[in-house]
């Protein structure tokens, strides 16, 4: 990073902006805590220092910053850092089916590709990232055109088919081979493999010269694999350009790892996943260390792999490999077994996220019978709660999450009027836009489970009614905790008959003070706020940021528009 002092000397007569693009790629530590302060812009100091001194505002403080980040990056930097947060959301279901219907001018092909991939729930669910609407046209158009007798349905049959279709393509392409020939090159697929599952462990999603050597690729026909791994261009520092490379998305590398981690056992015996030997099958240990594994990271950088590996156990799967196995290797017994411990680590309760994973890797391995389960559950109507077990509540947050109704509006009471109901189910409350959870029996633990929901980066919440609970001050100084993070975005609070004295009340006002420009609405009739909180309110309003309209705060269900009424009567 370097400025010039002929083109850039004096600041102040310039508004500076930095656009950094792909911090999840960002291979500085970015410590901000440890690193240095640095406010000259003429001291020369590390790129790590300059970044987070520019992201803290100590170096140019009035530059303005914009950065680009896969969610699960977002928490690198302090929130106290960030004054707007941007999420740049995928395909809902009809722009799902406009991409498709503008991509083919053939209605009808484009028809028969929508139906197929409606029928896979996955597939469906996958196709909301633009670049899996692309793999699903790819590979789907070849299949019907060339009238292919079995259609992809799970995640590693269409990627699988994507490695196929774009090799062959590269054989015609470069090696003059027809399409009918062999087409699997077997030292560029185990090559590439490698490179990807060696980077997906350290977390590396782009890749320069030195990584590649040391998988094996001759860096002068890395421009060869263009339909799996894209060679850019990328201007590092202004003295040289250098070459990065990167897979054409992150789920590509995810199913090249895997397809690497397999072959390395079934063809060399050499478990990758370094799971000690046990008294189980070989194949069966190496899946289960894969389990192991995803479920111990916190970033969920696994998951997408487990599923593609454990696809990969199937015989139906690989058949497509041919020329890349010596043999096949797979048993209708040891894919039991991993079933079986696949739904062991889901009674074990983990972390939403990898519970949900898991359920993604049942319907790879074609066990279905936990959501089966709850399915006949909700259908009979005889869903009872103290009767669930932990992973029939997993199934069935599970279960709401791929349904194919939007999450708009959730309603508790439809499944469960209790506490332990919210806590279970807290993942679909994350991704909902409204929470109905009046008369559920909520308390200040329910309230604690809620903040992370408010605080969620991005958080979706909108609206949350939590009338007739006890949450009682020590609640609502919790819920305050969450409405003052910068992250929350919630427009309509709904707290009626909660038990809420004037102390609550004041912690809600601290909370408006700290981030008032979201909420909309607040309802706190027939509790107890006191009049010095409605003149605490009314102060609020002159901060020109402040957006709340509507209050409900005597013992009655009147709604008074503070739109001018508090700033008149105060």
């Amino acid at each position: 990073m370097e400025t010039k002092p002929s083109r850039i000397s004096n600041y102040d007569k310039y508004k500076v902006a930095f656009i950094f693009d792909g911090l999840d790629e960002c291979r500085l530590p970015l410590d901000f805590q440890k690193n240095k302060i640095c406010c000259d812009v003429t001291e020369s100091t590390s790129v790590d220092v300059l970044m987070t001194n520019l992201i803290k505002g100590n170096l140019l403080p009035s530059a303005l910053l914009w950065i680009t980040t896969r969610p699960a990056a977002a928490n690198k930097i302090p929130s106290g850092c960030v004054d707007q947060v941007t999420e740049v959301r995928g395909f809902n279901d009809p722009q799902k089916e406009e991409y498709f219907r503008k991509r083919f001018s053939d209605e009808d092909l484009a028809s028969r590709i929508i139906s197929h991939i409606k029928t896979s729930r996955s597939l469906h669910i996958m196709c909301h990232i633009p670049v899996f609407c692309w793999i699903s046209a790819t590979v789907l158009e070849h299949m019907l055109k060339h009238k292919r007798e079995k259609m992809p349905k799970t995640l590693t049959e269409m990627y699988t088919h994507l490695v196929v279709f774009h090799t062959k393509q590269k054989n015609e392409k470069y090696l003059g081979k027809e399409e009918t020939g062999p087409h699997w090159n077997k030292e560029s697929i185990l090559s590439l493999g490698k490179l990807a599952f060696q980077q997906l462990v350290k977390g590396n999603l782009i890749f320069y010269e030195e990584d590649l050597k040391e998988a094996g690729i001759d860096v002068n026909e890395a421009s060869v694999y263009s339909g799996l791994c894209t060679q850019i261009f990328k201007e590092e520092c202004v003295l040289h350009q250098m070459k990065v490379y990167c897979f054409v998305h992150l789920s590509i590398q995810e199913f090249l790892a895997a397809v690497y981690v397999f072959l390395s056992f079934i063809n060399n015996n050499k478990n990758l996943m370094d799971k000690l030997q046990t008294k189980d099958k070989p194949e069966v240990t190496v899946y289960k260390g894969a389990v192991d594994k995803a479920l111990q990271s916190e970033t969920g950088n696994l998951d997408l792999f487990l599923r593609f590996l454990l696809g990969l156990s199937l015989e139906s799967n690989q058949k497509h490999l041919r020329g890349l196995l010596t043999k096949t290797r797979s048993s209708s017994q040891s894919n039991e077994e991993t079933v079986k411990y696949i739904k062991e680590k889901i009674r074990e309760n983990p972390s939403p996220e990898r519970c949900i994973n898991l359920f993604h890797c049942l319907n790879e391995l074609n066990d279905h019978s936990l959501v089966e389960e709850i399915q006949s559950y909700l259908r009979s109507g005889s869903l009872s709660e103290p009767n669930l077990s932990p992973a029939q509540w997993s199934a069935l947050v599970f279960l709401l999450l791929t349904s194919e109704k939007e999450l708009d509006v959730f309603d508790l009471k439809k499944y469960s009027r209790s506490e332990e109901g919210l806590l279970r189910l807290l993942p679909v409350v994350k991704a909902s836009r409204a929470v109905l959870l009046s008369s559920c029996g909520v308390t200040e633990e329910g309230c604690a489970s809620l903040v992370s929901a408010l605080k969620s980066n991005p958080s979706h919440l909108r609206e949350l009614d939590l009338s007739n609970n006890d949450l009682k001050d020590s609640g609502v100084k919790l819920l305050s905790a969450g409405l003052e993070d910068p992250h929350c975005r919630l427009e309509t609070l709904r707290l009626s008959g909660c038990l809420v004295t004037e102390e609550g009340c004041a912690s809600l006002v601290s909370a408006l003070r700290s981030n008032p420009s979201h909420l909309r609405e607040l309802d706190l009739s027939y509790n107890h706020p006191g009049v010095s909180v409605v003149r605490l309110l009314s102060a609020g309003l002159e901060d020109p940021h402040c957006r709340l309209e509507k209050l409900k705060y005597v013992e009655t269900s009147d709604m008074i528009d503070l739109s001018g009424w508090l700033r008149q009567t105060f």
